[in-house]
Order: structure tokens, then C-alpha cells, then sequence
């Protein structure tokens, strides 16, 4: 028996969280007289599975045995070749104690329950024996014994042999994800590239709050009252710490970003012999949900630069005049705290077309103010990056998009095969799945975007959980699971292509659209 107990002593110390393990335990140190050690690995499987009602009995029966120094009915048969093959008796006690039970469980349990003992240690106040070298095996029937060097089967580093418990304690959990042999790529195609690593965030747009800095918190400027109109009042200012290489795919706009802003900001001396200046705009586009503002905060990451965020909430204002200065006062403030990224969202509605106001004078002086500000008389931007972000650049004024000011206009299309599998790793992350088929869902979601693949993770989610509320016993996302999702949700990528088609096909004479042209043909749909 003193084998068994060190051998899943040991068990449990590689695997705290598994509650039928604890369980056994338990079960075992109460048949041996250690109800102390048996009601802490007890109380530790109710925490971990709190409608384990095996746990509860047990906690239950260790803590009326820990009161009242009850021993078991029966002492457990003694291992060895000849030793008897009987069952060791349960204990079960009164459901009661003197006292009352619950005063019992609550004092009985030390703070460090979830620990288990070291194997072999003896519980306290019982006489230690010398444990043999070579362990005997079991005879006690539901209690294995520990796995010996020829011991079958793969093993832990710990050389615990997993398939051997996993059969002896009858539970069984299918791993989180399989793998599917990777299909070769057919004659004259490029091979896929490898999914993001571990620590990359997935290419999706990100709609939370920002990251905290290293400190903790995000540095935020406080509203000044003395001076409402430096544009402290109106900036939420914070230090990114996400970085181009946690962005999956964008390969084009990352290489942008990089010859615009990144390469000559850490190079000031190189890029002024190049008469390079230090400032720059990028605009991106694209479908909903592809990542843009997240992009926008990894250039800002990059360089450790603080992260500005300006919308259209911030800038109108109810009387005359007021939004210009508002956005004036954005600028100033984004130039005091350069190197900066200032990041406009949703940049048509800003800087809309002016033939679309021709009815509202208010809008023009607006976009007209936002023409200055970006590359105008007066204006220094060095140190300053202006990211803009829309799903319809065909809407922004023309004078937005010369030189100058967006210098350039990129394309950011929806994840490819590597950065969907990133982006579902991310959001199936701490839930429970088993039995996972990731590359045969990456590749029944061409088209999607990431903010399409987080709701795909999340119906699926929904799907499990309300059968576990059904069934009262939690169950992980199975293949299944998804299956019925993908039934439900749609790429909400399809109805802008069809809707930038038109654009393509009549209003592309310059040539800007030729890349979402190159991949509306790649999908059959120009």
C-alpha cells in the first residue's frame, strides 16, 4: 500500500489539477489511517470539481475521522506475493459530527491543501518505516502500483507511466488539439508558411483596451483644466507593448511600415543623410475585422513610442468652429509627446470626399483643418506617424491620399492559413477542448476575418456550455462543437468584396485598387 500511496503521491504532484486523481488518493490515505492528508487532497478535488459528489462524501468521511480519530473498518491487506486479494473496506461515517461537520471541515483544511505531500512522507504523528527498494506489486484490486523502469508504454520525464494510470483510475480526456498529416503542396505553389509562435497574438482587429505598460497600467494623460485647449483633455495617450512580430501575416504592410517610419526613426542619423524626413502616413484598408487597429498599436509597440487614438467623437463638435479646434489641439498635443503614433479611425468619416458636404459647410472646414494639419503651412510633424484605418477609402478625400500626407494606401486582407490557425489557438486558449482538428477548420474558413474566427471560438464555446448546463456535468469543445458553429456563422468578408468589386471594376484608373484587384481575381470574383 505504501508503494501505491508514493506512487500517486507522486501522480498528483505532476498533475494538481486532475480532481478524480485526488480523489483516489484520498480514497486510499483514508482506507490507511491518514484522514489529515486524505481530507486535504479531498477538499482539493471538490475546489477543482466542485460537483464531485465522490469528493464531497470523502470530504465528508475524512473530516468525522480526523474529529473523532476513527479508523478504518477493515486495515488495508498487507502487499506481497501471498497477501489476500480482498477489497479494503470504505469508512463510512455518520454524516454528523459533535460539533457540527461544517466547523470540522473548515478547521481541518490548512492553507495549503492543494500541495500534495512528498511521496513516502508519512502523515503526522504516524511512525515512518523504511520504504523497500523495489516496489511490490498490488494486490489490492483499484490500486496500481508504481510503474517500474520496465514499465510499458510512454512515459513522463518524472517516469510516471501516464497510459498506465490513465487506465488504472478509468478516466480518460482526449487531447485539447489533434494533428492532420499536412497535404504537400501541389507543383509550382509556394508551401505554407509555419503559424505564429506561442507568444504571437493573432492577426484580428482588437477592439479591448489597451495593453498595460511593463508598470502595469496604461499611461494615460490626465484632463488639464488650466489649459483645455493643448488636447490633453481630448487624447487617450498609452505605451503599446505589441510589436510587428506579434502580428500574424501582413507581411506587405509590416515591410511598409517598416521603410516609412521604423528603419529611419532608429537610424536618425542615416536617414537625414538620405534627406529622409521623419515623419510619414500610412493608410490602411480593408474588410472589417482584419486587423488594422491592431496593426496601428504594433508600430507603436515597435518603437516604444506613445500610442494616440482619435475618432470622429472627439474631434465634432455642436458650435462653429469647435472641431477645427478640437482637431488642432489633437495635433499639438500628438507633436509635444513625439515619436508618436496618432491613429485616425474610421478616416472617411473625418475626411471625407468635400464634394459629399456641399450642403454642410461644417464638415469642409473640418476636412480642410485635417489637410493643414497633416502636411500645411506651420505644421511640423517630424516624429510624428499618422496611421488612418477605413473599410471604404474610395470615400476619402483625394487630397488625403497625395504625398505628404498618406503616403501610401495598403491593402490588409483577411488571415491567411498560417495566422487563422494562430488567431483560433488564441481564442480556444483557456477553455476546455479535446479532440480539436485545427487545420481542418482553417481550411473550411478561408475568407474569414479574425474578428469572424473569435465569434466562430465563442459559438462554439456557447454550444458546449449550454449542454454541460443541460447535462450538470461540464464537458470540453469537442469537433463537433465547431462543426455546428461553422453551420451558423459567415465570413463577413463577403458582402464588402462584392461591394469593392464595383469599385474596382469603374473606378480604378489610377491603378490604387490594383491589389484588392490581384485578389478579387484569386477568388474568382472579378
Amino acid at each position: 500500500m505504501s508503494d501505491a500511496l508514493a506512487a500517486l503521491a507522486a501522480a498528483v504532484a505532476a498533475a494538481p489539477s486532475s480532481a478524480p486523481l485526488r480523489v483516489h488518493y484520498a480514497s486510499l490515505l483514508l482506507a490507511a489511517g491518514r484522514p489529515v492528508e486524505a481530507l486535504e487532497q479531498a477538499s482539493a478535488a471538490l475546489r477543482i470539481d466542485p460537483a464531485d459528489g465522490e469528493a464531497l462524501r470523502l470530504v465528508q468521511d475524512s473530516a468525522v475521522a480526523a474529529a473523532t480519530g476513527a479508523r478504518p473498518a477493515a486495515d488495508p491487506p498487507a502487499t506481497g506475493p501471498g497477501a489476500s486479494s480482498a477489497p479494503v473496506a470504505g469508512l463510512h461515517a455518520p454524516t454528523s459530527a459533535p460539533g457540527g461537520l461544517d466547523d470540522g471541515i473548515i478547521t481541518g483544511v490548512p492553507s495549503d491543501a492543494t500541495v500534495p505531500r512528498a511521496p513516502g512522507a508519512p502523515a503526522p504523528g504516524t511512525p515512518t518505516a523504511e520504504v523497500p527498494a523495489a516496489p511490490a506489486p498490488a494486490s489490492t484490486p483499484g490500486v496500481p502500483a508504481a510503474p517500474g523502469p520496465a514499465a510499458s508504454g510512454p512515459a513522463a520525464p518524472s517516469g510516471i507511466d501516464w497510459d498506465r494510470w490513465e487506465h488504472e483510475v478509468g478516466v480518460h480526456v482526449p487531447a485539447p488539439f489533434v494533428e492532420t498529416p499536412a497535404v504537400e503542396a501541389p507543383p509550382g505553389q509556394a508551401p505554407a508558411v509555419p503559424p505564429a509562435g506561442p507568444g504571437s497574438a493573432p492577426h484580428e482587429e482588437a477592439d479591448g483596451a489597451a495593453p498595460p505598460a511593463p508598470g502595469g497600467q496604461p499611461f494615460l494623460v490626465p484632463a488639464r483644466d488650466d489649459a483645455p485647449d493643448d488636447g490633453s483633455g481630448l487624447l487617450e495617450v498609452s505605451r503599446e507593448t505589441v510589436t510587428l512580430a506579434d502580428v500574424g501575416g501582413l507581411e506587405p504592410v509590416k515591410q511598409r511600415i517598416r521603410e516609412a517610419f521604423l528603419e529611419p526613426m532608429r537610424h536618425q542619423a542615416i536617414a537625414k543623410a538620405f534627406g529622409k524626413s521623419l515623419r510619414g502616413g500610412l493608410l490602411l484598408y480593408g474588410p472589417p475585422g482584419t486587423g488594422k487597429t491592431y496593426m496601428a498599436r504594433a508600430v507603436a509597440g515597435e518603437l516604444g513610442a506613445r500610442f494616440l487614438t482619435v475618432t470622429l467623437a472627439d474631434i465634432l463638435d455642436k458650435y462653429i468652429g469647435e472641431s477645427e479646434q478640437n482637431l488642432h489641439a489633437l495635433f499639438q498635443r500628438a507633436r509635444q509627446l513625439a515619436p508618436a503614433v496618432l491613429f485616425l479611425d474610421e478616416v472617411d468619416a473625418i475626411g471625407g470626399k468635400r464634394a459629399q458636404y456641399s450642403g454642410s459647410s461644417g464638415m469642409r472646414t473640418v476636412v480642410n483643418q485635417l489637410l493643414q494639419e497633416m502636411d500645411g503651412i506651420g505644421s511640423d510633424n517630424d516624429g510624428l506617424f499618422v496611421l488612418g484605418a477605413t473599410n471604404h477609402p474610395w470615400d476619402v478625400d483625394t487630397a488625403l491620399l497625395r504625398p505628404g500626407r498618406f503616403d501610401r494606401v495598403v491593402l490588409v486582407l483577411p488571415p491567411d492559413e498560417p495566422a487563422r490557425e494562430a488567431i483560433l489557438r488564441h481564442h480556444l486558449a483557456g477553455r476546455p477542448v479535446a479532440g480539436i482538428d485545427l487545420r481542418s477548420v482553417v481550411q473550411r474558413t478561408d475568407g474569414f476575418s479574425g474578428a469572424d474566427l473569435e465569434h466562430l471560438a465563442a459559438t462554439a464555446a456557447e454550444k458546449a456550455m449550454m449542454d454541460s448546463i443541460a447535462s450538470g456535468q461540464v464537458r470540453p469543445i469537442t469537433m463537433a462543437d465547431l462543426d455546428a458553429a461553422l453551420a451558423d456563422v459567415r465570413p463577413s468578408t463577403t458582402a464588402w468584396l462584392q461591394s469593392a468589386r464595383n469599385v474596382v471594376t469603374f473606378a480604378n484608373n489610377d491603378g490604387r485598387y490594383d491589389d484588392l484587384a490581384a485578389h478579387l481575381r484569386a477568388r474568382r470574383m472579378l
